[in-house]
């Protein structure tokens, strides 16, 4: 469908010219990054805080009742959506996709986005998808390739790629990056890196780009470190650990080492900033490319457990 894309932007921009705020619809309310999100962009009275250019109206909660975090929190966030900043709570996908421009995938299971995704695909709605992407890489292939051919934009993110991590740390010379962060895991994802180290990948790529050939795994019950080979010979290391960790990385330049450790993992303002801007013009802010090599990277790490440690090649 060539003329999708190019049709949901002359109507993003016309939107915008005419002063309106684009309408966002939440798919799963089972995360804190739903209430946090939403009062940015609801709430013009928080005058600091407040994103214009995108108002969340529509909701569908979702949940995943064998995933303890999910069903704990779900009608919470959504009551507390409802309640504070108006928004619509809808009773499926189809009812959400029939009263927003765009939209923000935040279920917190990566078991259901490819299923979900399936369906904004379908009503071509452009789509920010929050961490993890899918529970598998071949999950997150198939979103890839799914919004390819419907000529829908997506990107997924962590916000610690907008913070101050990425900022103090991303250097021209980097000959080779140790990022560190917490490694929780969640027994029904697969890719168990996909659940909160995350984001400690995403700081790796952040900070080194993509381009990893192969990486190798240890394990053990208080930490992972994933090693990565690129292919221009750069090392760059993920450390997981469990049960908590701050975030961080030590970035070296040659000779030079850069120890970035702030104070906490920063705010989401930067992010739903990137997603705002995302949903008006239809440009990603991160490749999709890179997001799918950093699951070919979990993916392998995966695997490299799986053979006690064994180096193993990032799939392509």
């Amino acid at each position: 469908m060539p003329y999708v894309r190019p049709l949901l932007f002359l109507f993003a921009a016309a939107w915008s010219l005419c002063g309106a705020d684009l309408r966002v619809g939440i798919i799963g309310t089972d995360t804190s990054h739903v209430p946090a999100f939403t009062q940015m962009l609801n709430d013009d009275s928080a005058a600091a805080d407040h994103i214009p250019g995108a108002r969340v109206v529509a909701a569908f909660k979702g949940g995943s009742k064998d995933v303890q975090s999910s069903a704990s929190r779900v009608d919470g966030f959504a009551s507390q959506i409802s309640g504070r900043w108006g928004v619509e709570i809808v009773p499926d996908i189809p009812a959400l996709l029939s009263k927003v421009d765009a939209v923000l995938l935040s279920s917190i299971d990566g078991r259901v986005h490819l299923e979900q995704a399936r369906q904004v695909i379908a009503a071509h709605k452009p789509l920010f998808i929050d961490k993890p992407l899918a529970a598998t890489f071949e999950d997150a292939m198939e979103i890839a390739r799914l919004a390819k051919a419907g000529g829908v934009p997506w990107f997924s993110a962590s916000s610690l790629r907008f913070g101050e991590i990425a900022t103090a740390g991303k250097f021209t010379d980097t000959t080779g990056v140790d990022a560190f962060g917490p490694g929780d895991l969640e027994p029904h994802h697969y890719l168990d890196l996909s659940w909160y180290a995350i984001h400690t990948v995403e700081i790796l790529y952040t900070l080194m780009g993509p381009g990893c050939e192969s990486v190798t795994r240890t394990s053990s019950p208080d930490a992972d470190v994933v090693v990565g080979r690129w292919k221009d010979g750069r090392i760059g290391a993920v450390r997981a650990i469990r049960p908590h960790s701050d975030y961080g990385a030590v970035v070296y330049r040659g000779n030079k080492i850069v120890e970035i450790k702030p104070q906490g993992a920063g705010s989401y303002r930067p992010l739903v900033q990137e997603i705002v801007k995302f949903f008006q013009t239809g440009t990603p802010p991160v490749a999709n490319a890179e997001s799918l090599e950093m699951f070919a990277f979990m993916d392998a790490a995966q695997k490299s457990k799986e053979q006690g440690g064994r180096p193993v090649a990032l799939a392509r």
